[in-house]
């Protein structure tokens, strides 16, 4: 493990300068990387869905290892009394755009230009004997013009030479990221390595986003458990697809509506004209060798807010034990 300490300064010398993201979670049990030591990248885009709007791009990096118990923000955790108990780190950038990117003025009913940057501390909690995982999440960070959005967006399009983006001007102002999830999985019903099907909730409060989630995970292929810690037998290949479906009851997001303690920014979605019931679906594909995780994904969500409309983007995520 003496490589952990140097792979922590690479996170942290990096957060600074990630790219955006659409609130990666990678706690779940489709997520699930059977080892207690591993590091992992995600990265969204809505390219891979031909569109440049809403959520459009993201990077999250994350590092886990049993080390990080000793982190100081790990102790602000709920710990469960659980058997198996991972801790991680996490940085994450998330970057949001109107319809379009062409116009100067304000684009009243859509949504807002807004990126976000922030530290996330977690543990997933394992429990094998009764199937079930529980894991908690504590964001810290900055949501408005400090997240570096505008200047992200600029410099990838320049690369691309794609169109310059007219519109961040009218951004969210800066505001203090401050967010704690809860989550709870239990599985229904398996066959094997072959089948799982699993019920999950999630509850989140903060500066950030308010809502709660109810939702469920099919797994089919050749895979190690997610309700457990180690690998069962002595095979280095693992693949498999999934089906995340899952619906959300939103009290307040901050994208859309702008940060909690300032409320200055020029233009933000009214409460009025807020989505209270929002749909997702994800559905992947994982292969996995030795320490090796390689995955594809495409993500579907419903209208965020009433004068908006759906939205699909997909994502590729590496992992490698360490």
């Amino acid at each position: 493990m003496r490589g952990i300490p140097y792979v922590v300064c690479i996170l942290f010398i990096c957060y600074p300068i990630l790219s955006s993201a659409q609130a990666i979670d990678n706690t779940l049990s489709f997520k699930n990387i059977n080892t207690d030591s591993y590091f992992r990248i995600n990265y969204e885009n809505d390219f891979f869905s031909a569109t440049d709007i809403y959520y459009t791009q993201g990077i999250h990096m994350e590092l886990v290892s049993p080390a990080l118990k000793k982190f100081i923000l790990s102790k602000l955790l709920i710990h469960p009394a659980y058997g198996d108990i991972k801790y991680g780190i996490g940085a994450e950038h998330d970057a949001y755009t109107p319809t379009t990117i062409r116009s100067d003025d304000i684009q009243y009913g859509d949504r807002p230009f807004t990126a976000c940057l922030f530290l996330k501390t977690f543990l997933i909690g394992i429990d094998e004997q009764n199937k079930q995982r529980f894991s908690t999440s504590l964001n810290t960070g900055l949501i408005g013009a400090g997240a570096g959005g505008k200047e992200m967006q600029t410099t990838i399009h320049g690369w691309l030479n794609g169109v310059h983006p007219h519109g961040w001007q009218y951004q969210l102002n800066n505001d203090v990221i401050l967010n704690y999830q809860v989550d709870y999985e239990k599985q229904i019903l398996s066959y094997g390595k072959v089948f799982s099907l699993d019920a999950n909730a999630m509850g989140r409060i903060g500066t950030l986003s308010d809502k709660t989630a109810l939702g469920m995970t099919i797994m089919s292929g050749y895979f190690d458990s997610p309700f457990s810690n180690t690998s069962a037998d002595k095979h280095n290949f693992r693949i498999y697809a999934y089906e995340h479906p899952e619906i959300y009851l939103v009290g307040y997001d901050a994208t859309l509506q702008g940060g909690v303690f300032n409320r200055t920014s020029p233009y933000v979605i009214d409460a009025g004209n807020i989505s209270r019931i929002v749909l997702q679906n994800r559905f992947g594909f994982v292969v996995q060798y030795r320490k090796l995780y390689i995955e594809y994904f495409q993500s579907f969500l419903s209208r965020e807010f009433n004068t908006g409309n759906y939205h699909v983007w997909g994502g590729i995520q590496v992992a490698f034990g360490i």
